[in-house]
């Protein structure tokens, strides 16, 4: 049924160096995701270089705390050689680690800077969205982050374009491309955000939109996968999804109801 070639995960080389299509595809979505907060940042009143000293510390402290919440969940595999931990170019990065690395270093960056927290990342959370959707498609030609194999009669009554599930076709069986699917969510998701800001929310509240609408459907889609990290005998990032809905939910209802945050996303 697909008799496209797979597509080549290297875009192309400089010299012995491969510049390959997940990094140029990461890179797109933090630059997008760059220009879309900033004029946000500035809009609300944020100094123009805000963003961009904020980023010089997010950034690699992000990719660290990826890689470590990788390692930590896939010790069995580095135990033995405990020197391959630092050999992030051979792949081994997840999502879940590089926000919670992004997170706590907005944190504590905000708390030195005198800046409300819950206004930055309540700003910021579009920009992580349109991140996790351009990275997505990294996977996609990677052909990882997948899930279990499709049937025929799936494929023929799909709305899902051939040449992606061609890429998703491995040694001769076709896996359902969870990477489009979370990345549809993300877009989803994205809208909506988008809309909200029309609304009289409370600061902090985008922010528990976000990681309550990231977190249902990453639970969902996990469950398909078949590279999933765990911890026991769960899935990690099911997991870390169900404390962060909890967490969002209990701090939406404490900080509305019982604190009563006057303050919205709208006032500077």
């Amino acid at each position: 049924m697909f008799d496209l070639l797979a597509i080549d995960p290297t875009a192309f080389s400089l010299g012995p160096i491969d510049i390959r299509w997940y990094g140029i595809l990461i890179t797109t979505g933090i630059i997008l995701a760059f220009i879309v907060v900033q004029k946000e940042m500035v809009k609300r009143g944020m100094h123009p270089d805000f963003l961009t000293d904020l980023l010089i510390w997010a950034v690699p402290l992000s990719i660290i705390s990826a890689r470590i919440y990788y390692v930590i969940f896939s010790w069995d595999s580095y135990k033995d050689n405990p020197a391959d931990v630092f050999k992030i170019w051979e792949g081994g990065i997840a999502i879940h680690g590089a926000l919670i690395g992004a997170f706590l270093t907005t944190y504590f960056y905000t708390k030195r800077r005198g800046i409300s927290f819950w206004k930055v990342v309540d700003i910021a959370v579009p920009g992580i969205l349109i991140g996790q959707i351009i990275g997505r498609w990294g996977n996609f030609i990677n052909q990882e982050a997948h899930g279990g194999p499709v049937s025929q009669s799936f494929l023929e009554n799909t709305w899902i374009p051939d040449w992606i599930m061609n890429q998703m076709t491995i040694n001769g069986v076709t896996y359902h491309p969870t990477f489009l699917y979370e990345s549809l969510w993300n877009v989803v998701g994205l809208i909506i955000i988008l809309l909200l800001r029309r609304v009289r929310l409370k600061r902090g509240e985008m922010f528990f939109f976000y990681l309550t609408w990231y977190s249902i459907g990453r639970f969902f889609i996990e469950g398909m996968r078949t590279d999933s990290l765990y911890g026991g005998d769960l899935r990690a990032a099911q997991i870390v999804s169900i404390i962060a809905i909890v967490f969002s939910v209990s701090m939406f209802i404490w900080r509305r109801f019982i604190k009563k945050v006057k303050v919205e996303y709208q006032d500077k």
